[in-house]
């Protein structure tokens, strides 16, 4: 494996019985950024990654994760990397810093909890029981017993499901800090907001297959769906013949003839020729819109799925 390779995958399968979860998947994860991995339930997604993680072994293929085989390796990997689950449940009584403390002794180096609690707002529960916390508190002391041992690559499994909204964007704030340090976060996630604000690339995944990978953008830009342009005028398009716009692909007018739509699959130099078309007719703009393909609208088209379904 290269330096700035945290993860390679080739041709990897698990089989339980007669049944195939993963099914040739291929992809890398580079040194230092935040990969995602988008997929509907039961597409694969939590086999790969557990098996990425050494939790759970493969059927066939060749996986390295820092260098490591997972399945050969597992106790060098696991002292390397950090994980946290969607779901973390410690004991009632145990306070903050003991769950802290006790993690860290797993590992052979161990960030100053007190630190670790200051970064995450979790100074002042210090000596709190876990029951005593919040969702939220709970999930950022899971993410601060996943960085304990300084891991060079985190995992991260649905940080943000089930929290209210501030709280979710506390978490993507910690997140693209870590991504600030070079650390290495492979994530999956149900929201596809959040993979398009967090994630460098993505793959998607489906019926144990990678089915597209890339960045937002890239993928974004491979959609059969093309961005639509719409601009409001201060008076009516009706009696003017409209040109052939470069890269447009259809143009139609609303009935008062005010509003103008154009489809193009290059919208930047097709935006730029309609203003200057319109300004050239001596008339105002009120509003001009912009929109493209989502993140959303990408997965849809290639799974047929909705990402939560």
């Amino acid at each position: 494996m290269t330096d700035n390779l945290a993860i390679s995958v080739q041709d990897l399968h698990k089989s339980y019985g007669d049944f195939e979860a993963v099914r040739g998947l291929d992809f890398e994860v580079r040194t230092g950024e935040v990969f995602g991995l988008l997929g509907p339930n039961g597409a694969g997604k939590t086999t790969t990654v557990e098996i990425l993680e050494g939790i759970r072994q493969r059927t066939s293929g060749d996986v390295r994760v820092l260098g490591f085989d997972p399945d050969k390796q597992k106790t060098l990997l696991k002292d390397r990397i950090g994980v946290c689950l969607q779901a973390t449940n410690l004991p009632d009584k145990i306070k903050v810093i003991e769950a802290l403390e006790l993690f860290g002794s797993l590992y052979s180096r161990m960030l100053s909890p007190d630190m670790l609690l200051k970064r995450l707002q979790l100074e002042d529960k210090r000596n709190a029981f876990y029951s005593t916390l919040s969702g939220g508190q709970k999930q950022r002391l899971a993410i601060a017993m996943g960085m304990i041992n300084d891991p060079s690559l985190l995992f991260l499994d649905e940080p943000t499901t089930g929290l209210d909204p501030q709280v979710r964007l506390e978490i993507h704030a910690l997140i693209e800090e870590m991504r600030s340090e070079k650390r290495t976060i492979v994530m999956t996630t149900h929201y596809i907001e959040e993979a398009e604000r967090l994630c460098d690339r993505v793959a998607i995944v489906d019926s144990g297959k990678v089915v597209a990978i890339g960045t937002p953008r890239e993928l974004q830009d491979r959609s059969k769906g093309k961005s639509a342009i719409e601009i409001v005028c201060d008076a009516s398009l009706t009696d003017r013949a409209l040109p052939e716009f470069p890269e447009a692909l259809s143009s139609t007018l609303s009935d008062d003839g005010r509003k103008l739509t154009v489809q193009s699959s290059r919208p930047a130099r097709t935006l730029v020729e309609i203003v200057k078309w319109v300004d050239a007719q001596g008339i105002g703009l009120e509003d001009v819109h912009l929109s493209r393909p989502t993140l959303e609208d990408v997965f849809i088209e290639l799974t047929g799925k909705r990402l939560r379904d």
